[in-house]
C-alpha cells in the first residue's frame, strides 16, 4: 500500500486527477482555481519591485457572531464555510482589518477571478480613455476593422463597455453542446481547443432582431472583445498594458496573471487570478475615485460614471433584476441600487469584489463554489456582504 502524498492529504485527491476537462468542477476546482497556468497557459502581470505584504489580520471573534442572511440566522465562520470561500479580506478606509483563508489556500495564492476581469479590463478602457487613446462612442471597427460583418459591425465600444450588445449567444456554462462550449474551446479553457482562436470566434457571432443599446445582455464575449480593443487602442499586449496601467501603480504586491488563447489573445472576460489583497486594492481605488498610492489610475470623472451612470431601463430589460432589482450596469461593474449606494464586480463560482462607499468598507470574497451561478447563494453573499458592513 502507498501512502498519500502532501497533495493528496490536502486536498483529497491527487494532481493527476485534474484534467482540463475537470478543472471548474468540485472538487478539483479548489485547487485548480489557484493554478489555473497549469492547465491552461499564462502571461504574467508584474507587479512593482520591492513591495512586501503584511501579515493577515486575524477575523478573531467575528467569525462567532451570527448575522442576518435573507432571513436566517448563521455565523460569519459558517458563511465563508458554505459558500465555499477560499479567501476572504475587508479594508475599512484604506487598512487591512481582517483576512480569512481556507486551509487550502496559502495568502500568497493567485485565484483566477473569472467575470471580475471584466471589471478590471474596464478600468484600463477608463485609463486610455483618460489619456485620448480610445473613444467610448467610437465603432468598434475603428480598432477591430476584421469584426466588420459581425455582431459588432455596427457596435460602439460604449455598447461593449454595458453589456447592450445585441449579441446572439448564451452563457450555457454546463451545456458541452452549445456555442458557449465552442467558446472555451477556442480560448483554451476546454478539451480540442486551438483550431479556433478567440478572435476568430468572436467576429464569427451574430445579431440579435433588436438594436444596440435597448437591453442588458450579459455576454462575455464582449468583454474578450474588449480586452484586443484595448491592446489595438494602446498598441500593448493586454497583460502588460494592465501591469503599466493598473497594478503597478495600484500599489499591487504580487504579480497577477492572465490566461491566453493560442495566439496569445488575452482572456480579458474571465482569466485573470490575483491574489485576494491585491484584489481588496483595486475596490479602495475605485472607493478613493481612481487614485492609488502610485497616483491616478483612471479619472474621477469615470469613476463617478461608472458608479452612478447607466440606464435603469436598460437593466430591467435584463434577466438579472433578480440579483439587483433596481440595479444598473456601467462600465463592467454592477451598481446595487441599495441605501448603501454599493457597486461591485462579481465572477462565477463565487468571485466578488464588493464596494460599500457609505461604510467606506471593501471586500474581496475568492471561492469555488460547485455551480458556476448560484442565484440564492448570489443573494445571500450580497446579504452577507451588508451585515458585514453594518457590523465593522
Amino acid at each position: 500500500m502507498t501512502s498519500s502524498t502532501a497533495f493528496e492529504q490536502a486536498f483529497g485527491f491527487a494532481r493527476t486527477d485534474v484534467t482540463l476537462g475537470n478543472w471548474r468542477e468540485q472538487p478539483f476546482n479548489r485547487w485548480a482555481f489557484q493554478n489555473i497556468g497549469e492547465m491552461v497557459r499564462s502571461a504574467r502581470i508584474p507587479a512593482g519591485e520591492g513591495k512586501v505584504e503584511r501579515a493577515p489580520v486575524e477575523l478573531g471573534g467575528l467569525l462567532a457572531e451570527t448575522v442576518a442572511i435573507n432571513g436566517r440566522s448563521e455565523t460569519v465562520a459558517g458563511f465563508l464555510e458554505r459558500s465555499s470561500t477560499d479567501a476572504f479580506a475587508v479594508m475599512k478606509k484604506g487598512r487591512f482589518i481582517g483576512d480569512w483563508f481556507a486551509p487550502t489556500m496559502p495568502p500568497e495564492a493567485r485565484h483566477v477571478i473569472f467575470s471580475i476581469s471584466k471589471s478590471l479590463t474596464a478600468i484600463l478602457a477608463g485609463a486610455l480613455e483618460g489619456e485620448g487613446k480610445l473613444d467610448p462612442n467610437a465603432p468598434v471597427t475603428d480598432y477591430v476593422p476584421e469584426a466588420k460583418g459581425s455582431v459588432y459591425a455596427n457596435a460602439t465600444v460604449r455598447h461593449v463597455l454595458d453589456m447592450t450588445v445585441s449579441l446572439d449567444f448564451d452563457e450555457a456554462y454546463l451545456d458541452p453542446e452549445s456555442a458557449f462550449a465552442r467558446y472555451r474551446r477556442a480560448t483554451m479553457w476546454n478539451p480540442g481547443g486551438g483550431s479556433e482562436t478567440l478572435r476568430e470566434f468572436l467576429v464569427s457571432l451574430h445579431q440579435l432582431d433588436e438594436p444596440h443599446g435597448r437591453t442588458f445582455r450579459y455576454r462575455s464575449p464582449n468583454s474578450d472583445l474588449l480586452g484586443i480593443v484595448v491592446e489595438r487602442a494602446s498598441g500593448q499586449r493586454y497583460a502588460d498594458l494592465m501591469s503599466d496601467k493598473l497594478w503597478r501603480p495600484l500599489g499591487a504586491v504580487r504579480d497577477g496573471f492572465v490566461s491566453v488563447d493560442a495566439e496569445g489573445s488575452a482572456r480579458a472576460a474571465g482569466g485573470v487570478s490575483v491574489a485576494v489583497r491585491d484584489l481588496a486594492r483595486v475596490g479602495e481605488m475605485m472607493r478613493q475615485g481612481g487614485a492609488a498610492e502610485g497616483g491616478r489610475i483612471v479619472p474621477q470623472v469615470w469613476v463617478e460614471d461608472t458608479i452612478h451612470g447607466g440606464d435603469a431601463e436598460v437593466w430591467q430589460r435584463g434577466t438579472m433584476t433578480n440579483l439587483f432589482a433596481h440595479g444598473r450596469y456601467r462600465n463592467k461593474w454592477y451598481q446595487s441600487a441599495n441605501a448603501s449606494g454599493a457597486y461591485c464586480g462579481i465572477g462565477i463560482h463565487g468571485q466578488w469584489l464588493y464596494v460599500d462607499p457609505k461604510a467606506e468598507l471593501v471586500i474581496s470574497k475568492m471561492s469555488s463554489q460547485a455551480l458556476p451561478v448560484d442565484d440564492p447563494l448570489d443573494l445571500d453573499n450580497v446579504a452577507f456582504f451588508e451585515a458585514i458592513c453594518a457590523r465593522v
